[in-house]
């Protein structure tokens, strides 16, 4: 499964951060296989079209998220329906996708990798308001209260986590108490403070032909 990952960014010529911070250390295969996967002879490749182009940039954002290609599609398709009343369609994207229960749970520093995040609470690690939550798409709003359950806090993982914790930055949207695990969302995520792995007006091309 971890080599899968590593053939993803491969393929996307990008780190995308799959295993967390193991993609920060010298470990990390982009350092060293920076190209595609596949024999030598099928490295070199022309110029892509538009059509290939587009298609990468959307599996980047793809795999960043942990989406299916339906789950993707939903949310580009849903802003383009409502696109007179949205000021900048990158932006709501990326509000929508950061504001996912799974996103806000790996942001707020409560797992060390998106698909650790989707799992914890897929197992109902967490809740919302003081309400148990399962669902990684859950989209979350401004004022939410995200907790882990206190049940929950005793396990190995997180009593490793609230020493890296405070070692860590807070995205400004969002705070998080790093003794009791209790994180709320305060403000909207930008697109200027997440810069993401994929450029996305072109993926809402991609998605309108």
């Amino acid at each position: 499964m971890n080599n899968n990952k590593c053939k993803i960014c491969r393929r996307t010529g990008q780190k995308l951060f799959l295993k967390g911070e193991k993609c920060l250390s010298p470990k990390c295969i982009m350092i060293k296989r920076a190209y595609p996967p596949g024999p030598e002879r099928k490295r070199k490749t022309s110029a892509p079209s538009a059509y290939k182009r587009a298609l990468n940039e959307k599996q980047k954002l793809r795999n960043y998220y942990g989406l299916s290609e339906h789950q993707l599609k939903k949310y580009v398709l849903g802003i383009l329906a409502k696109q007179k009343k949205v000021q900048d369609i990158a932006e709501e994207l990326i509000k929508r996708l950061e504001k996912r229960l799974d996103s806000v749970v790996f942001s707020l520093g409560l797992a060390k990798s998106r698909t650790q995040a989707r799992q914890l609470v897929s197992h109902g690690y967490f809740s919302v308001n003081n309400k148990p939550v399962n669902v990684p798409s859950f989209g979350t709003k401004k004022g939410d209260i995200v907790a882990l359950k206190e049940g929950k806090k005793k396990k190995n993982i997180f009593q490793s986590m609230i020493v890296e914790l405070k070692k860590k930055e807070t995205p400004i949207w969002l705070e998080i108490d790093k003794n009791t695990l209790v994180g709320k969302i305060k403000g909207e995520p930008s697109l200027k403070e997440i810069i993401p792995p994929a450029e996305i007006s072109i993926i809402f091309e991609f998605y309108s032909r």
